[in-house]
């Protein structure tokens, strides 16, 4: 077998591989020695067909396979050799694929792009500040008052008074299509808090201004693509009887109010919220020092990027930036989408970042666990409810997949490796500082 550099400019590379006639009978030869043994064929015992049979029977075959394990191998041995890592899969093309037959060599061309040599950085050398932040007393009420309103309970208006967008209206009714009423289409003293979108499009704007002891027939028309087919399409009639017309009032902030939320009583309902509002602080002040970390290790770092990733990354830059600004297009459904400058430096940001943290990563011997992992999934899996099983199965059976989950947690406990190497200064600032340091790093 015979390896040939034809190209080495930068991170490209190019070679040649040619594995002749002989090698590959000899692969086939050793491959259908390794068989005979198994084989059983009419007329002969088992491990008794003669090869000149054997290789007349599978030859051809097992020709196929010889070769491409012949080039698998010359390219591993090429890497092993080398130190070469390629940044994406080589590209591999048969240049005798044509004309090839039986009895010739194999002739090969693989290209690829290496990934580059990653300088050092001298980690311990690096400043950050830490923003501390902790929770007030104005913050906690404010959170409070927010779960008083999540468990409002309502109650009845005056007497002739109209009912409004976030009212509670009590009543009775029956719903109808072409004259005959249907299953499941009414109710007695049935609760309906108007805006909540409970019902079909259009139902709840109807009983707007309804009072009390008011009947009101309501019309609508059943969605195209509504679950009941017979009803899909169709216009109904609801016969509405109102009863009662309530209002909406927050719950009293006492100690009953804690219990329903898990608490013993109002002070451990705010301890609760305090270490709630301390541990998100706690997510956003890392996530600043985050990118305060990127932000020098791009400043220290310089070095080649292939270019193939940067114009994948950059092309997925633009693509995603294009559905933000579109989100009522799903999928490729739209024209192809063109990286700016802009999106070409980001990407050379990403990809020279991304390929230094997976290096200092495998320095330190950084590993997401299995445990790390499971959790991970199920956490994604919560995004599908009653498809959570599926979503784990396909994850497990796609390599893809699990990559996309396993990247983020793999760079999290490199930045936290980082952290611990670094020099890092606590600074205590308010909720608001927080905030702005929050919404300045989503400018950039």
């Amino acid at each position: 077998m015979q390896v040939t550099e034809t190209l080495n400019e930068g991170l490209k590379r190019g070679y040649n591989i040619v594995v002749t006639a002989a090698e590959l009978e000899d692969k086939v030869n050793e491959k259908l020695a390794e068989a005979q043994p198994e084989i059983e064929m009419k007329g002969f015992r088992k491990g008794k067909v003669p090869m000149p049979l054997l290789k007349k029977q599978f030859g051809e075959r097992l020709l196929g396979e010889a070769m491409q394990e012949a080039i698998d191998g010359a390219m591993n041995k090429h890497f092993e050799e080398s130190g070469d890592k390629p940044a994406l899969q080589p590209k591999i093309e048969m240049k005798n694929g044509e004309e090839w037959k039986q009895g010739d060599d194999v002739e090969v061309d693989m290209s690829y792009e290496a990934l580059p040599e990653i300088p050092e950085v001298e980690l311990k050398g690096i400043k950050l500040e830490k923003m501390v932040v902790k929770p007030e007393d104005s913050a906690v009420e404010e959170a409070l008052g927010n779960l008083a309103e999540t468990a409002q309970d309502f109650k009845g208006r005056r007497k002739g008074s109209k009912a409004k967008d976030g009212d509670q209206v009590v009543m009775d009714f029956v719903g109808k299509v072409d004259g005959e009423a249907f299953e499941g289409g009414s109710a007695d003293d049935f609760p309906l808090v108007l805006g909540s979108n409970q019902f079909i499009p259009g139902f709840e704007e109807q009983l707007v201004g309804v009072k009390a002891e008011e009947e009101k027939d309501v019309t609508v028309s059943f969605p195209e693509d509504y679950q009941a087919e017979h009803l899909a399409g169709k216009e109904a009639v609801f016969s509405c009887n109102i009863k009662e017309v309530k209002e909406p009032v927050a719950a009293e902030i006492n100690d009953e109010l804690a219990q329903k939320f898990g608490a013993e009583d109002l002070d451990g309902l705010k301890g609760q919220i305090s270490e709630r509002l301390e541990a998100e602080y706690a997510g956003a002040a890392r996530a600043v020092m985050k990118r305060a970390l990127l932000d020098e290790l791009d400043k220290l770092v310089s070095f080649d990027l292939p270019p193939s990733l940067v114009e994948a990354e950059a092309g997925q830059i633009a693509h995603q930036l294009w559905h933000d600004e579109n989100p009522e297009v799903e999928g490729h459904d739209h024209p192809e989408i063109e990286a700016t400058d802009e999106h070409n430096a980001l990407a050379e940001r990403r990809v020279r970042l991304g390929l230094l943290l997976a290096e200092l990563g495998q320095k330190a011997a950084v590993e997401v666990s299995d445990a790390e992992m499971t959790q991970a999934i199920m956490n994604q899996a919560r995004q599908y409810p009653g498809q959570e099983r599926e979503f784990f199965e396909f994850v497990q059976q796609n390599a893809q997949m699990q990559q996309q989950l396993r990247a983020p947690l793999f760079e999290d406990k490199v930045v936290d490796y980082v952290f611990e190497l670094a020099e890092v200064a606590e600074k205590e600032v308010s909720k608001d500082d927080l905030e702005k340091a929050i919404e300045e790093m989503d400018e950039d």
